[in-house]
């Protein structure tokens, strides 16, 4: 384990140390699980150099070519941000 030092706003100081308190943890504690929670909303971009896109699925929109289908989508959130 890492041993490091960080600073708190004196508001979320008191907060971290209320939960801490409410679920009988450490300061540590709580800002492992803070940090394991952050980074699993944020995950790792995977890069996907032969990515397809997949066949339609039951429907009647034929694509071809996924460069018309891309800007023709493009188009739209144009004209839905107007």
């Amino acid at each position: 384990m890492i041993r490091t030092q960080i600073q708190l706003p004196d508001p979320l100081y008191r907060e971290v140390q209320r939960v801490a308190k409410s679920q009988d943890w450490s300061l540590a504690e709580v800002i492992r699980r803070g940090a394991e929670a952050v980074v699993r909303a944020y995950p790792p971009n995977k890069i996907h150099t032969n990515w397809k896109m997949p066949p339609p699925l039951d429907s009647k929109m034929i694509v071809t070519d996924a460069g018309i289908l891309r800007d023709v989508l493009r188009d739209d959130l144009d004209h839905r941000a107007d």
